[in-house]
């Protein structure tokens, strides 16, 4: 037996962590198709050994493809639209030790760090075609199979045993039971559930189960090498227990095979460690050789694009959620790639993602929005987000969204009160005004962008809390004249103004913004949240003193919280701080 490695040039490191799939079904191939697979003309090296340069686990540079054409593989890495996923298909030549199905869940515990030990596969597999009914097992238990358990056995199944005379219709055998019917039942019965009618089940849900076990079962697949050169003639016994069964042998009942670590791949039961040999000891084994074949539903994303992509180029890891929506952030050295990247990250997220697209360029318009180019799947940028319990609808391509300031809306609520009035001058769709709207007292919401305050009235009503939000489509200064000034607005108490490019350039907006009001009143000063970038040494400090500088006052505190590196040596940052009195009621024409 051989291990047909591909050249140097494919080899690549892999990380696979990832849940376990459930077992899967072993089919029996015979020798003389892996010889045939052995013979193809592969540029690879032959190996009796694995090779212990290789890392441990399921590698694209371990195994071989059975594709027999191995040219066709770097023409297809050639084309930066496409790929052939048949190239990704791996097999891997593996033992496994055949016992039965009741013995076999506590020799895998048994056996633990002798199984195979690979991320997604299950070291468990069934045998195709070996599962007996429970009820059935009973008479399959001893090893000389008597004339009056089989005799048993075919009126349980057929309905007549051998000297029975001729078996009769269904109809007719209906009518028989029927005539024997008295007041303790049907006299020797054989299967009431036959002739009942079975439950249906409902067509969504079978649906659901078979595309849940097909999906489960697509990745890899195991298969039993058969030697057909050893003509050992096995007992058939399928005629008494259906056609379906192929084979039993000198199993009697259900078996499974445990798969051996890939180490023990070409060893023989004598050379196997004594451990293994200790916990077999006593019981009905056989050693086999199987053939695990690993297609390109398997692999992760990053060990796809690592062997796609050109070697020492930095493989794009990092995306944002959006609903259906995945947006990629490509560097310069993506963008020649930029279709075959789109394709496996779309693969690897389906069905929940249906779209991938690009940012082109940076924001730099008034509305905040970004110019995306669709990579893969369908066009649509209008989709719903899900966070924290709350339903959004964003269209990506008319307004500003971002799933990565989910952390910091959270944060920000925890210092609102049920008390508080809420002032959002720069709101966009709304999340943070509707999370706020479920907690505090009252809400104003505010945003330049007039489809961005179409699809917020949308969410406030989606979320049931329209009453609680008062929405407004202005410039942020005019807003928040606007909304201080109002005799009918509530006393605000916390103002939120998260655009972090422009924010602490409109905090001179708060400047006398309480001077024509009586000081018998009584003045409420807002608490104020605003957000900014700096790519300072030292961004807190920096950060600070474009505040003061935006409202000439330095006698005040304000508490800094780093939110997030946006980019390398780029931090976004938010300040709060109470508004000043000073600055409140101070004269436009003055000098603080």
């Amino acid at each position: 037996m051989f291990i047909l490695r591909p050249s140097p040039s494919l080899s690549i490191p892999l990380s696979p962590l990832f849940k376990p799939c459930t077992v899967v079904s072993v089919r029996r191939i015979s020798v003389a198709s892996i010889r045939r697979i052995a013979a193809a003309p592969v540029a690879a090296s032959i190996s009796i050994t694995l090779d212990e340069t290789l890392p441990y686990g399921p590698s694209l540079s371990k195994g071989h493809n059975p594709s027999t054409n191995p040219n066709s593989s770097q023409s297809q890495q050639d084309d930066q639209n496409s790929f052939n996923e048949n190239h990704f298909t791996r097999i891997f030549n593996i033992s496994a030790i055949r016992v039965n199905a009741d013995r076999c869940y506590a020799l895998e515990s048994q056996l633990r760090g002798h199984l195979l030990n690979w991320p997604r596969i299950r070291n468990i597999a069934r045998v195709s075609g070996d599962e007996i009914d429970a009820e059935l097992q009973k008479y399959l238990n001893s090893s000389d199979v008597e004339i009056e358990p089989l005799d048993s056995l075919n009126r349980r199944i057929y309905g007549k045993a051998e000297g029975d005379g001729e078996r009769l219709n269904p109809v007719l055998y209906r009518e028989k039971l029927v005539k024997t019917f008295n007041s303790r039942g049907y006299e020797k019965f054989r299967n009431l559930a036959r002739l009942s009618r079975p439950k249906r089940k409902s067509k969504a849900k079978t649906e659901t189960e078979e595309g849940r076990d097909g999906k489960r079962n697509e990745c890899y697949l195991v298969e039993e090498v058969v030697d057909e050169e050893s003509g050992d003639e096995k007992e058939d016994l399928s005629g008494l227990i259906g056609d379906s069964v192929c084979r039993l042998g000198k199993w009697k009942g259900s078996t499974r095979l445990l798969l051996l670590d890939e180490r023990y791949a070409y060893k023989s039961f004598d050379e196997l460690p004594e451990a293994i040999k200790a916990c077999l000891k006593g019981s009905v084994f056989e050693l086999v050789r199987c053939k695990l074949t690993v297609f390109y539903s398997y692999w992760q994303m990053n060990e796809v694009l690592e062997a796609l992509l050109p070697e020492h180029m930095i493989v794009p890891s990092s995306f944002e959620t959006v609903g259906h929506i995945i947006h990629l952030n490509l560097r310069d050295e993506h963008l020649p790639y930029k279709n075959l990247i789109a394709k496996v990250v779309l693969d690897k997220n389906k069905p929940k993602i249906q779209t991938v697209v690009n940012k082109i360029d940076a924001i730099d318009n008034e509305f905040r929005t970004m110019l995306l180019e669709v990579l893969a799947g369908n066009h649509s940028l209008v989709t719903r987000v899900v966070e924290n319990g709350l339903h959004f609808h964003v269209d990506l391509a008319s307004v500003y969204w971002s799933s990565k300031l989910a952390t910091e809306r959270q944060r920000l609520l925890t210092c609102f009160t049920r008390s508080d009035v809420v002032c959002d001058v720069f709101a966009g769709v709304g999340p943070l005004a509707v999370f706020a709207a479920k907690k505090v007292k009252y809400v104003y919401a505010n945003d330049l962008n007039p489809h961005a305050v179409d699809y917020m009235q949308r969410n406030c009503v989606l979320n049931k809390l329209e009453r609680k939000i008062e929405v407004f489509n202005m410039d942020g200064r005019r807003f928040i004249d606007a909304v201080f000034k109002s005799q009918s607005s509530r006393p605000i108490t916390q103002v939120v103004m998260n655009l972090p490019k422009d924010a602490a350039e409109y905090l001179d907006a708060f400047k006398g913004i309480f001077r024509d009001v009586e000081r018998s009143e009584g003045l409420t000063l807002p608490m104020i949240h605003v957000y900014g970038f700096s790519k300072a040494e030292d961004p807190e400090f920096d950060f600070h003193e474009r505040i003061r500088i935006a409202l000439s006052e330095v006698a005040f505190e304000v508490k800094m919280h780093k939110v997030r590196l946006v980019a390398p040596g780029k931090w976004m940052l938010c300040a709060s701080f109470v508004l000043p009195e000073r600055v409140a009621l101070a004269n436009p024409i003055s000098e603080l």
